[in-house]
């Protein structure tokens, strides 16, 4: 029997203003056709992005309350799907840091679960902010999270994380068929690296992906990618957005395709190195 969900991807040009992000979302939302297994993506920063120095740490809401939080938790219950918020600002235990928070909504609207991002970015970039350093405002997660929803089983990672394998190789360990990728990629490295990291997490791992992007120039002048990706196991590209437009992505999925590449060509089984990925 098919293992039939669909698949969504929401690309979007957040700004500061967390109200004007949440209604895009919204209207974005209802394009989708109805399923009754479903999981749509948010980008990174899909609640405040590209913000004053400080606002993400301003708005940040403890994990599991604050009207951020209760605003994403309804949309998931009046699309009635669920919903994966790329990144929303969550307290830690330094005042002076925020972390980037991945949450998982149900179709109620319950919080089932969260993860925040592992590795910061912390780079030179010839593009007109020249230098990120995320790490001086965002404490990096310590935890890998993956999710099951039915025969769905979620593995969550965010943007920079995709360049370390070692994360959705501990996933797929742990039996991983769709990875989540929210991201806010810089167009110098969305152009040179999007698609072959993405494919390359697929291919790798024998698992859907789901990578929805911020796009275009944003209110403070940075500049992103785009090109939101849905791919499948065998590493084709079953949806991609521009690199101008608010948009979204949807795919029919047959999840059994995960198991059928994963008995032709065990992977998982041939890996030299599992029993390194075991850890969390």
């Amino acid at each position: 029997m098919a293992k039939l969900w669909r698949l969504s991807a929401v690309q979007l040009t957040s700004g500061p203003d967390p109200a004007v992000n949440l209604a895009k979302v919204e209207q974005l939302l209802a394009q989708l056709p109805k399923a009754e297994r479903h999981l749509a993506v948010l980008p990174e920063g899909v609640a405040v992005f590209a913000g004053a120095d400080g606002l993400n740490l301003q708005l940040a809401e403890a994990l599991g309350a604050g009207p951020l939080q209760s605003a994403y938790a309804a949309l998931a219950k009046k699309h009635q799907l669920y919903l994966l918020v790329g990144t929303l600002p969550t307290q830690t235990s330094d005042p002076m840091r925020f972390a980037a928070s991945s949450l998982l909504y149900n179709p109620t609207g319950e919080l089932i679960g969260d993860y925040q991002k592992i590795h910061l970015f912390d780079a030179l970039i010839n593009d007109c902010s020249k230098q990120y350093l995320e790490s001086a405002t965002t404490m990096p997660g310590d935890k890998v999270s993956l999710e099951q929803l039915d025969e769905l089983k979620l593995g969550m990672l965010i943007c920079y994380d995709m360049r370390f394998p070692g994360l959705s190789q501990t996933l797929a360990a742990q039996g991983m068929n769709v990875l989540a990728a929210p991201s806010a990629f810089t167009t110098v490295t969305g152009e040179a690296h999007w698609h072959t990291l993405l494919r390359a997490r697929a291919i790798e791992t024998q698992s859907f992906v789901v990578a929805p992007a911020q796009v275009g120039t944003h209110i403070n002048g940075r500049q992103t990618y785009g090109h939101s990706l849905i791919i499948d196991p065998w590493g084709r590209i079953l949806a991609e957005a521009d690199g101008s437009s608010e948009m979204v992505l949807s795919v029919e999925t047959d999840l059994d395709l995960c198991q059928q590449l994963a008995e032709n060509m065990p992977v998982r089984h041939h890996n030299r190195f599992q029993s390194e990925l075991k850890h969390e």
